[in-house]
C-alpha cells in the first residue's frame, strides 16, 4: 500500500473516530460529515497573501510569474476576492449614519458608469445575471466591452477588468456602453498594485472565466464611540512580541522580492500553519486579553469574526451555485486561519492545502 493511500486510511479512521467520540458525547459537529457520497466535491483553497499595494520597492509585478504559473496550472473554476460586491456598496449606501466612512473607503464610484449605461447598481446587478445567463461560448468583442461596462455600473470592476483582459488589445476602446472616462478607469485598473489586478483578474481571464466573486464583508462596521481610546487601546496590545516577530519575518524577506523565488518564498512563509498561531497571539489573542474598562479588544474580536463569517458564507454561496468546482480564495493572510476552518465546517467543501500550488 503507497504512502498516500496509507495516509487516506488513516484520516478516515481518525475522522471516524473522533465523529464517534463527539456523538458519544452528544455533539453534532458538521465538519465530520462530508458529501455527498457520489459526485465530484468541492475544493478550496485559501491563499493568504500579503496586500501587494503595500509591498516595497523590491517587489515588481512579473515576480508574480510562477506564483500565477502554479494557479493557473490548479485550474479553479471560481476565484473569489476580498472586495466588496457592489450589491452589498449600495445597502451600505442607504445607511450613511452607520458606513459613509465604509463607503468611501471599500466601494468603488459607480456614478460614471451609470452616466455612460443608463444602469444603477440594482439594474446593472440584474443585467449582469441576464447576460451570464445566456452568455455564448465565443461571445464578440463588442458583447465584452458591454458586459465590461455593466459590471463596471455593478460595482464589480475586477470583473470588467477581466472582461478587459480578455479582449485583443485592438478591441480595448470605447464603444458599447465604454465611454472614455469607463475606458481610462480600467486601463488605470490593469496598471494598480493589488492582488486583485495583478493575481486574481490575469487568473481569470487566462482561466476562460468570466468574472470573479467579490466576497468581503464590511456590514459589521461601524462609527467607534471614542476612535482615539479605541485606537490606542489596540494600539498598545498589538505592541507584544509575536508582532516584533511578525514585522522581522516581513523585514528579512524584502529584499528577495524582485524575483519569483522570492515572491513564492513570501507566499510559503505567509501559508505556513505555524503562522495561525502567531497571527492570534500578535493580533485577536492579544486584543482579547487588552484591560480597557470599555473592552474595545473584545468589540474589535467581535468585529474580525463576524467579518469573516459573513466572508464564509459569500464563499459558500458562490460555491453552492456551482456544485463539483474548485475554488481559489485570494485573502489578505490574516483571514485565511479563520476561513478555512469555518468553511470546513460546511458538509460539502473539503480544504485544499496551498503546498500544492506553492511547494
Amino acid at each position: 500500500m503507497s504512502r498516500r493511500v496509507t495516509g487516506l486510511v488513516m484520516a478516515t479512521m481518525l475522522c471516524a473516530a473522533s465523529a464517534s467520540a463527539q456523538e458519544r458525547a452528544g455533539i453534532f459537529d458538521p465538519s465530520t460529515l462530508k458529501g455527498p457520497a457520489k459526485g465530484t466535491p468541492n475544493e478550496v483553497m485559501v491563499l493568504g497573501t500579503a496586500h501587494l499595494k503595500y509591498l516595497p520597492a523590491p517587489f515588481q509585478p512579473a515576480s508574480l510569474k510562477l506564483l500565477n504559473e502554479r494557479l493557473i496550472a490548479w485550474k479553479p473554476q471560481i476565484i473569489a476576492i476580498e472586495n466588496l460586491s457592489g450589491a452589498q456598496c449600495d445597502f451600505m449606501r442607504q445607511h450613511p449614519q452607520r458606513y459613509k466612512d465604509s463607503v468611501r473607503q471599500y466601494c468603488s464610484d459607480t456614478a460614471p458608469a451609470r452616466t455612460a449605461t443608463g444602469l444603477d447598481v440594482p439594474a446593472a446587478t440584474a443585467e449582469i445575471d441576464r447576460l451570464l445567463a445566456s452568455w455564448p461560448a465565443a461571445p464578440t468583442p463588442a458583447q465584452r466591452r458591454h458586459l465590461a461596462a455593466v459590471f463596471l455600473a455593478g460595482g464589480e470592476p475586477i470583473s470588467a477588468l477581466v472582461q478587459w483582459l480578455r479582449l485583443p488589445d485592438a478591441q480595448r476602446h470605447a464603444g458599447d456602453g465604454l465611454d472614455a472616462t469607463l475606458v481610462a478607469t480600467l486601463d488605470k485598473l490593469r496598471d494598480t498594485r493589488g492582488e486583485t489586478t495583478l493575481i486574481a483578474a490575469p487568473l481569470a481571464a487566462a482561466l476562460g472565466l468570466e468574472r470573479v466573486v467579490a466576497m468581503d464583508d464590511h456590514t459589521a462596521d461601524g462609527p467607534d464611540t471614542d476612535p482615539k481610546a479605541y485606537g490606542e487601546a489596540i494600539s498598545k496590545a498589538w505592541d507584544n512580541p509575536a508582532t516584533a516577530k511578525r514585522k522581522q519575518m516581513s523585514k528579512d524577506m524584502e529584499p528577495r522580492l524582485g524575483d519569483s523565488q522570492g515572491v513564492m518564498a513570501l507566499y510559503r512563509a505567509y501559508n505556513d500553519p505555524s503562522q495561525a498561531r502567531l497571527v492570534y497571539a500578535s493580533d485577536f489573542g492579544a486584543a482579547l486579553e487588552e484591560p480597557s474598562p470599555q473592552q474595545f479588544g473584545r468589540g474589535y474580536v467581535g468585529y474580525w469574526e463576524t467579518r469573516n463569517l459573513r466572508m464564509a458564507s459569500n464563499i459558500r454561496e458562490a460555491i453552492g451555485n456551482q456544485p463539483g468546482s474548485r475554488t481559489l480564495v485570494i485573502v489578505g493572510a490574516s483571514h485565511k486561519w479563520y476561513l478555512e476552518p469555518y468553511l470546513n465546517q460546511m458538509h460539502d467543501v473539503r480544504i485544499v492545502s496551498t503546498d500544492q500550488v506553492l511547494r
